[in-house]
């Protein structure tokens, strides 16, 4: 069938809009119709390079909407199924997905960075009839695409595809971040690092935590209204000031800093920010050949650490359709805030722009119906 699709042709430069033809679903497959996209860092990272991509490939991965066909094998899904897309994709043999831990299945990352299906090969090609990469199984930015099975989590109808979108990559690595990796308890000191779609599902779940304070830090001085409507018991701009020194002021050396840029400088900065026994948990994603220093002369006399956050620790076939739940009691997930802005997919390339230029607050979805 033919598809429109956003492609990356080359990395760094913009996409081009595209009518790309889809092979059907093979077997433990599933075609499926997107509704929606949201636009995250994550897509920006691999679009520009500082993570390593494979193209010609169709970006996005934080996506929705309606599963129009099953492949051979598949009976948990069927056609009107309302969906979220998830890149975690367990094999369930392995070890980690034995013991609960399907978020580090190391049998499919190799497709998964490779672009492809689970069985090496592509379903997209061009006019030319070459092959283009997916983007971590999904391809949001994609007016349809073929997925593996267990990368579709079927939710109720009576959820907003519009919202349900963004439980396929910042709220599971928001929220678990907070209750999977570090179960912040009542009480906790909290300081994030970051307000994108994650930074922003990290602060909400601590405040629901009941952590106190919540310390919100961003460069951008505009992120500080999202901020308070989150619940951030207070705002820096690290872009105006040094946090840390606030930071310390006000918990004596927070019990937990999240760091939810992938960003050198502000993992140091977070580091700075913990006291005695302190953690800090990093679901931000760092340039491939990113380094950075830290003093390790207090790290066993404190008991600190540090400690990476996969997909927020989450199980998308448990967690996703938990969320979808709280996304229908009104003021929990806030998600209707989060989403500040709507495009077209031919927009795209104004998108990574202001991307780049730090114009983008909460999380601008791409609108496909």
């Amino acid at each position: 069938m033919k598809v429109k699709a956003a492609v990356l042709r080359e990395v760094g430069k913009p996409c081009t809009i595209e009518e790309l033809e889809l092979e059907g679903p093979k077997t433990g497959e599933v075609l499926v119709r997107y509704t929606h996209c949201g636009f995250c860092h994550s897509d920006l990272s691999f679009m520009i390079g500082s993570v390593p991509s494979v193209v010609p490939m169709v970006p996005g991965h934080e996506c929705s909407g309606i599963v129009e066909e099953v492949g051979p094998g598949v009976t948990r899904l069927k056609k009107g199924d309302h969906f979220v897309g998830t890149y975690s994709i367990p094999c369930g043999k392995c070890p980690h997905c034995l013991q609960g831990r399907s978020h580090l299945c190391p049998s499919t990352q190799r497709p998964f960075l490779e672009g492809t299906m689970l069985d090496g090969t592509t379903r997209f090609t061009d006019a030319k009839g070459s092959s283009v990469r997916h983007m971590l199984y999904l391809s949001g930015f994609a007016s349809h695409s073929v997925v593996p099975e267990w990368g579709i989590i079927p939710i109720g109808k009576d959820v907003p595809l519009e919202q349900a979108c963004l439980l396929g990559c910042c709220v599971p690595t928001g929220w678990g971040s907070v209750t999977n990796i570090a179960q912040v308890r009542p009480g906790d000191s909290v300081v994030v690092y970051g307000l994108g779609g994650i930074g922003l599902n990290i602060v909400r779940a601590a405040v629901l935590a009941n952590a106190n304070p919540v310390i919100a830090v961003d460069i951008e001085p505009s992120k500080e209204d999202l901020a308070y409507e989150f619940g951030a018991t207070h705002f820096i701009c690290n872009g105006e000031e040094d946090p840390v020194p606030k930071v310390l002021a006000l918990t004596g050396g927070a019990q937990f800093a999240f760091e939810a840029i992938g960003d050198p400088g502000a993992i140091v900065q977070a580091w700075y920010s913990t006291g005695i026994n302190g953690r800090v948990i990093i679901p931000g994603v760092t340039p491939l050949e990113a380094q950075t220093t830290l003093p390790l002369f207090v790290l066993p006399l404190h008991s600190k650490a540090i400690m990476g956050s996969g997909f927020g620790g989450s199980c998308a076939a448990v967690d996703i359709p938990r969320y979808a739940d709280m996304i229908m009691r009104k003021d929990v997930l806030k998600l209707d805030k989060m989403i500040t802005r709507k495009f077209k997919v031919e927009q795209i390339n104004d998108v990574v722009e202001a991307m780049i230029r730090k114009q983008v607050q909460g999380r601008w979805v791409c609108e496909w119906a």
